[in-house]
């Protein structure tokens, strides 16, 4: 059984996709919220290393699973997800008390090249790309996760996105679980299925993006989505119906920046932060009380002088105090003191796990 995690530890996580071992590197994250290498851990499993998952997007190494949540915390802290889209397969560990992670358990993702999970208590959801073997047929599939984070396949919950070539970006539970959103990069739509009592869905309601390639997405608490679109270099806001329609709040307000592609919020949830991955950079977003979106500026990845870090995921610690980020291009964590309520970052560290770069790395987990 797992040691009781009464307490959760202070910690992020990082995903290398190396393609000989993919691996999760831990920082222990102290008081002022500065990080230290703690350890690498083996998913059993591949990544893609530099390889891109498709050819609808530029093979440049960077972002090669084109995906947010390819790294995955569960919501009470316990489980630790992680995908190995080079051997088509998702891994699960458990969370010590003390940050540390012992595995738990592999299985197929229930297709090829999986991208992204997303959890909502004991059920969890991976999304597959696909491939050219198999005519890039995609999907969602469905698994519980039991006591010990072993991962149970439901039958029946494999689901095809909008179309069969529907590349996903993502898998996101809406904040209460009754239905999962996916963005797909390739086809401008966000489809929306229903989760059934028994762990299958339903669906898919397709929505319109309102701009061009939707990739990250995050819910506030409220139930506001938030859409970064790489292709228009933007975030819009949507609220979603009971019958899962998307209604536009904020329709595709632009960053001025390039490859505008994840996005979370401040803890408060006045402040939104998406990443400019071929700027370096990271747009800060005032959100009104309406869901109104306006760009209160923007803050670089990595200081001048060094080089350039290429910002992907990013997350908020669960205090509210730091946000942190992963360059992608350098397997490099970029750290941020949130001050201003959320107006205003003020990075404090470029974090690495070692003197080799893991490019091609992705994913990102805060705690």
């Amino acid at each position: 059984m797992q040691e009781e995690n009464t307490k959760m530890p202070s910690m992020v996580y990082m995903m290398t996709n190396t393609n000989e071992m993919n691996q999760v590197v831990a920082f222990y994250r102290n008081m002022n919220g500065l990080l230290t290498f703690a350890a690498s851990y083996p998913t059993y499993g591949k990544g893609t290393g530099t390889k891109e998952v498709s050819t609808a997007t530029p093979n440049d190494g960077i972002d090669p699973l084109h995906s947010q949540g390819s790294l995955t915390l569960s919501r009470d802290g316990r489980f630790l997800f992680a995908v190995n889209a080079g051997s088509h397969s998702i891994s699960s560990f458990m969370v010590t008390k003390n940050g540390h992670l012992i595995f738990s358990d592999i299985k197929p993702s229930g297709g090829a090249q999986p991208n992204s999970i997303g959890i909502f208590g004991n059920l969890l959801y991976v999304s597959n790309i696909g491939d050219d073997a198999n005519h890039f047929a995609s999907n969602i599939s469905g698994f519980y996760v039991d006591d010990n984070g072993r991962l149970i396949p439901i039958p029946g919950s494999i689901r095809s996105l909008s179309t069969i070539n529907a590349q996903p970006a993502q898998v996101l539970f809406t904040p209460e679980g009754s239905k999962i959103v996916i963005p797909e990069l390739t086809t401008n739509r966000l489809s929306v299925f229903n989760v059934n009592q028994n762990g299958t869905v339903t669906g898919p309601m397709i929505n319109e993006s309102n701009g061009n390639m939707p990739f990250g997405s995050y819910f506030l608490s409220s139930g506001l989505l938030l859409v970064t679109e790489v292709g228009s270099n933007a975030l819009s806001s949507y609220s979603l119906s009971d019958n899962g329609i998307l209604q536009v709040i904020s329709g595709s307000v632009p960053t001025g920046q390039k490859a505008t592609c994840w996005v979370t919020a401040s803890k408060n949830e006045r402040f939104a932060y998406a990443t400019n991955t071929l700027n370096g950079t990271i747009t800060i977003f005032l959100i009104s009380s309406s869901g109104a979106l306006t760009v209160a500026g923007h803050v670089t990845s990595t200081p001048a002088g060094i080089p350039t870090g290429f910002p992907m995921n990013i997350e908020v610690s669960q205090d509210g105090r730091y946000l942190y980020t992963l360059n992608g291009n350098q397997g490099t964590v970029s750290v941020f003191q949130i001050n201003d309520e959320g107006s205003r970052l003020v990075r404090l560290q470029v974090a690495a796990s070692s003197y080799v770069s893991y490019f091609g790395s992705q994913g990102l987990v805060v705690i």
